[in-house]
């Protein structure tokens, strides 16, 4: 099974959280940029206020699609099984343009982050793989003081969901190939989305 694309992806997840529909304390937030095609039509379903989670992925110089951590509202996340094979001033170099990176988004996306304080918080991204961005991301959350986060998906290997459902309240996942080569594997279309559909979409 493949996803058409990040629309067609939503409304399989938000058919898996419908029991979340209408509830007033429910937020879902996506992370930017391919998250949120799919979080727009999550939260549509459900009837709740979207926003983003602003995370950038630490790539390994030269192997930028290898992750060696990430970087969410100033909370640095590494893998030290990847980060050992970097020089450290290399590693520095990475977080300080990723962190001008999330600088320069929050700036353009000139949104007001919502209230989760002791709200039920979806997080969505349109897929996981080594789950770096994503724990980055509920870290830096688990700050805000959400009453409960659930994070919610459409593909991901089963190994990365068993660990999430560890640190989490709740984990929701259409797929999880065998073998899981990439989350683009799971899309007919997986095109960039660029931030002025991500700015279109948060101001739907």
């Amino acid at each position: 099974m493949r996803f058409r694309d990040r629309e067609d992806a939503g409304q399989r997840l938000a058919d898996l959280l419908d029991h979340y529909r209408g509830h007033s304390d429910v937020v879902v937030l996506a992370l930017p940029r391919g998250g949120v095609p799919v979080a727009r039509v999550v939260a549509d379903r459900l009837e709740a206020p979207m926003d983003l989670l602003l995370v950038r992925k630490l790539g390994v110089p030269g192997r930028e699609e290898l992750a060696m951590g990430a970087i969410a509202d100033g909370d640095i996340v590494l893998n030290q099984d990847v980060v050992r094979h970097v020089e450290p001033h290399e590693v520095e170099r990475v977080i300080q343009r990723e962190r001008e990176e999330l600088r320069r988004r929050n700036e353009a996306y000139g949104r007001t982050p919502l209230e989760v304080e002791g709200r039920t918080v979806i997080v969505v991204d349109d897929g996981l793989a080594t789950g770096a961005t994503m724990r980055a991301s509920v870290q830096a959350l688990a700050q805000r003081k959400p009453g409960k986060v659930v994070v919610a998906v459409p593909t991901a290997p089963e190994h990365t969901v068993d660990e999430f459902a560890e640190i989490v309240d709740e984990v929701v996942c259409v797929m999880t190939p065998k073998p899981f080569g990439s989350v683009g594997q799971a899309y007919k279309d997986f095109s960039q989305t660029t931030d002025g559909e991500v700015r279109r979409l948060l101001t739907r």
